[in-house]
């Protein structure tokens, strides 16, 4: 009886232990997932792009001739007043050094110069010389014509020699002019540099500055020769500010005139706030740093966050830009991470009843972060996070 009692106990145990066995060993194990639920609230579709600041309209004063840029009588920083302040002096070109051969070539055309002198002077007194035989002839033939003793032809010749005399002596007083022209030119050729006038502004060109605000940047303080059109200083009005931001085309034809824009990262506590007001028409292939041709366009905003609050902005200053392609008050809500394609389509895992249900979706509008649910799912519904290879449809879930 004890025999059977026992035998009866093993079985027992035995039958516990493989039921145990068996139940672990085809039991369902529930996978740990993270869960979101399903909200409805504003939502925001942006194009991010780095940008930076300008100064609306720029000024950039040149050497209005060729010569030598006096020391900078300003620095950058230095405001400056429209039509008042000099902001660079421009002296004419000096004469140069002759080398020898340049030397001598100009004292022959000084001798030469002054030889023709002394003959346009010969000519000169030859002239008058003439004129005067002229006019006496001209006097004595004209009192024989009025006494009727010499015919008017004889007359007549006498007039013309006059004025063939008079004509003469012009002539060659204006000869003697260009001779004397001629060797004033050739002095100047030998005149040694640093010769001229030293007075401080007399041969100078002094260049004020064309419009108010502050000067951004000198080309050179020290004094340096110049051409004609080299740049010599830039003023602008850092309170007269613009941002750009370089897109890609494709999100810049996205853009309207008018779309806000939030400015970050420029150094402030606060996010300023901006307007676009225009795009350029022409786009540019840029290479991007993994080699890839974009084409690119800058897009310009006007910042309407009060001057006070942005003052220590200057031209080009580094910001980022989050401008508005799309926005609304009211949507419903799912985070991208729990979103994956499936037969074409957008699907989500919805958990119900502690089982994971595949839901395909439609979508509106994406985000980095969030997209809007069309159609699929609602307020209120829980989604799995980042579902990973063991979560199927109809598979017991639990929350991690």
């Amino acid at each position: 009886m004890q025999l059977t009692l026992r035998t009866s106990i093993l079985t027992l145990t035995g039958a516990l232990i493989m039921g145990g066995l068996l139940y672990v060993t085809f039991r369902e194990e529930a996978v740990p997932v993270d869960l979101h639920r399903i909200t409805r609230g504003p939502m925001q579709v942006t194009i991010d792009a780095d940008g930076e600041t300008r100064i609306r309209d720029l000024y950039e004063v040149s050497a209005p001739i060729a010569g030598t840029a006096r020391r900078s009588p300003v620095r950058a920083g230095d405001r400056v007043e429209a039509g008042e302040t000099v902001v660079a002096i421009v002296e004419p070109v000096r004469s140069s050094l002759l080398d020898m051969r340049s030397r001598l070539q100009a004292e022959a055309s000084l001798q030469e110069a002054l030889a023709a002198l002394h003959v346009a002077e010969a000519d000169l007194q030859k002239a008058v010389e003439d004129r005067v035989l002229a006019q006496s002839q001209y006097d004595r033939v004209k009192a024989l014509a009025e006494r009727k003793v010499a015919s008017l032809t004889r007359l007549e010749d006498a007039t013309q020699r006059q004025a063939i005399a008079l004509a003469s002596e012009a002539a060659a007083l204006a000869r003697v002019e260009m001779s004397q022209s001629t060797l004033e030119r050739a002095e100047a050729a030998l005149i040694p540099p640093g010769s001229g006038p030293m007075e401080p502004d007399s041969c100078c060109i002094q260049i004020k500055a064309p419009a108010d605000g502050v000067v951004l940047s000198v080309a050179a303080i020290s004094e340096r020769p110049v051409l004609p059109g080299a740049l010599l200083v830039t003023i602008g009005d850092p309170d007269n500010l613009e941002l750009v931001a370089d897109l890609l085309s494709a999100d810049a034809v996205r853009l309207a005139p008018g779309a806000r824009a939030s400015i970050e990262r420029w150094g402030g506590a606060q996010p300023l706030h901006a307007e676009l007001e225009r795009i350029e028409p022409v786009a540019r292939t840029k290479v991007s740093a993994l080699g890839i041709e974009e084409q690119r366009v800058d897009v310009f905003f006007r910042l309407i966050t009060p001057e006070e609050e942005q003052a220590s902005l200057g031209e080009g200053f580094s910001v980022f830009a989050r401008i508005v392609e799309w926005e609304t008050e009211d949507a419903v809500l799912i985070p991208v991470s729990a979103l994956f394609r499936h037969g074409g389509k957008w699907a989500a895992f919805a958990a119900e009843q502690g089982r994971a249900k595949e839901r395909a979706l439609t979508l509106g509008h994406r985000n980095g972060q969030v997209a809007e649910v069309l159609s699929g799912l609602t307020e209120g519904d829980s989604v799995i996070l980042h579902p990973s290879d063991e979560v199927a449809e109809g598979i017991l879930i639990t929350a991690r």
